[in-house]
Formats: structure tokens, sequence, C-alpha cells
């Protein structure tokens, strides 16, 4: 538990600085109100779990990345990994740094509000999805099966899609216009690792293909 406190502070504080050094001030209340949020709403689901079910807390806490990972689900991640970073900075150095766009007072309650949103659907994720890893692989040991309730009726990825709302969300409460052509950097990567994980399940979870069959949009109801 220690080493899992220290790595969640070091999490932190890395967010807190690339928000922060980039925009050159700490008077960004925004800022501080997208960190309350991050940390309160990802602390709450993690005391959640940990009252109903740690055995999927300890596997969310685990490293994204593993020995027996696939060298694409690796590159995926690194990337993912790479471009988060760089939408922080970008965020900093245009909501405040060099003030490139704004958010009216609107718009930055409503990103509040996705932000929300998205830890809520991921909660809903969480309570169906009790094989919910953060790597793509199958989990024979815990005895995965097709999981086909909650947000999984709808897409075959709601862990994903709720992202989205956070990938809107922030830049809209940051004030951030140019933080929205994050979306252009992750849907892609996030369609990347979807392909990768398809295939994997496809061929390995058991009732995967009729699942598929059953619900038809992997990401977005209607779209994809």
């Amino acid at each position: 538990m220690p080493q899992k406190l220290i790595g969640q502070t070091i999490r932190l504080l890395l967010f807190w600085a690339l928000l922060f050094v980039p925009a050159g001030t700490l008077a960004w209340p925004q800022a501080w109100i997208f960190l309350a949020l991050f940390v309160g709403c990802g602390s709450a689901i993690g005391v959640w779990l940990l009252k109903t079910n740690p055995s999927l807390l300890a596997e969310r806490m685990k490293s994204p990345f593993s020995a027996d990972q696939a060298a694409r689900d690796r590159a995926v991640i690194i990337a993912i990994v790479l471009c988060f970073f760089a939408w922080f900075v970008l965020m900093g150095l245009d909501a405040r740094r060099f003030a490139w766009s704004h958010t009216p007072t609107w718009a930055q309650v409503l990103g509040a509000l996705l932000i929300v949103g998205a830890f809520c659907g991921w909660a809903q994720v969480l309570r169906a999805n009790h094989y919910a890893s953060v790597t793509v692989r199958l989990q024979k040991e815990r005895g995965q099966t097709v999981i086909s309730s909650g947000p999984y009726g709808v897409v075959r990825h709601p862990m994903y899609s709720y992202a989205l709302l956070l990938f809107i969300g922030a830049p809209l409460l940051l004030g951030s216009l140019w933080g929205l052509l994050g979306l252009a950097l992750f849907v892609p990567l996030l369609v990347l690792r979807i392909r990768g994980e398809e295939a994997m399940l496809m061929d390995g979870l058991p009732g995967y293909r009729d699942y598929a069959a059953k619900v038809r949009f992997r990401l977005l109801p209607g779209m994809w």
C-alpha cells in the first residue's frame, strides 16, 4: 500500500507540473479545479473498489506494461502516454502562458460536468466488468468471461467511450480550445488499441464472437 500511495503521489505531481510549469503561473483556478476533480473522483472509485472488489483494484493498479504484452499494444500505450503529456503541456501554454484561446464560463462548467461524467461512466464499467485490466491480455487465471451487461450492452469498449468525455471536458474546463485537437491524436490511438484487443478476444475468449455479432458498435453507438 505505501508503494501504491507513493506512485499516486508521483503521478499527481507529474500532472501538476505538466499543467502549471508550461502555464508559468499558479493563478489558474480552472487547473486547480481539474486536479481536484481528477484526484477526487479517482480516489472515490479507488475507495469503492477497495471495499467492493479489491482484486479488481489490484488489477487496475498494475503497470500498463507487462512482460507478455504484444509489441503493438506496448507501442500504442507509449504513444498514448506521450500524447497525454504533450496534451497537458499544450493546454498550459494555450490557456495561460500565451492565451491563444479561451472558453466562456458556461463551457468551463460543461467541461467539469463531462469530466465527472467520464468518471461516473468508468465506475459503471468497473461495476459490470470485473476483468477490466489496464493491459490487453486474456485473464484465464481469473476465469474471464464475456461481459455483456451495463454499458457493454451498448458498445463493446465503453471504457474508451467514456474517455472521450475527458478528452473533450478537460480542454473546455481548462480554457483551451486548442486542447480539443487532442481528439485527433487520441481517437486514432484508441482505435488501434481496440483493434488489437478485439483480435485477441475474438480468437481467445469463448463467446466473444457471438457477443460482437450482437453488440455491433465498438466505441460510439451508431458510428463505429
